[in-house]
């Protein structure tokens, strides 16, 4: 009986140990996978830019330079990323500004004509602020009047309060969707806060073409 007594407490052991390991090798196994993926990301970055962006870019490098913007292509291209990966038939997401509502233009020539035109008009409101012209690509030109009103200059800081105004005072705030949880946490679902934020991460690894 002792024998069998000793035999249970050692199959418990040995049962129990056996789970620990499997789940210390699930761990490691997740740790694992997640810094590869890390590292995949980090030592390919041009992979986080589409072939169709990448294809569009002589359509934009056409209209960059009909509108004076020559020098902001990799800038739109960033922009044209963030937007759709360069996908659809409005890859620049151009047709509220347009037509004044989602979804008018349904060739991506016009798409990239409108979007051109369209950042090169809030630059020059911007009076060349870089950022505060790419936020206000997403957020309207409204913002830039906005921006001069309270500090002259873009910040994240100012996107944030401008997004809580327009969110706040919206006739249906329901058609705003909070696509990113950091803008839920400050009820700034106006838009993307962080545009600005994304798309220079898609322009530094554009910039070494």
């Amino acid at each position: 009986m002792k024998l069998k007594r000793k035999l249970r407490k050692i199959i418990k052991q040995i049962v129990s140990v056996t789970f620990i390991l499997i789940g210390v090798f699930l761990l490691l196994s997740f740790l694992t996978f997640e810094k590869q993926g890390d590292f995949n990301i980090t030592q390919s970055p041009s992979t986080l830019i589409s072939e169709e962006v990448r294809s569009y870019k002589p359509l934009i490098e056409t209209y960059a330079k009909k509108y004076d913007v020559e020098d902001y292509v990799d800038v739109l291209q960033a922009m044209m990323m963030q937007e759709s990966g360069g996908r659809g038939d409005d890859p620049m997401q151009s047709s509220e500004s347009y037509c004044g509502k989602i979804g008018c233009i349904k060739d991506p020539e016009i798409s990239i004509k409108q979007g051109v035109y369209y950042f090169a008009q809030t630059l020059e409101d911007a009076n060349g602020d870089l950022e505060l012209a790419i936020q206000s690509y997403n957020f309207g030109r409204g913002f830039i009047e906005y921006v001069h009103a309270e500090s002259e200059s873009y910040s994240q800081d100012i996107a944030i309060a401008f997004s809580q105004e327009m969110y706040e005072n919206a006739a249906d705030p329901s058609v705003y969707t909070c696509k990113r949880e950091e803008a839920k946490q400050f009820d700034a679902c106006y838009g993307d806060i962080y545009y600005v934020r994304s798309v220079m991460q898609y322009k530094d690894v554009l910039a070494p073409e």
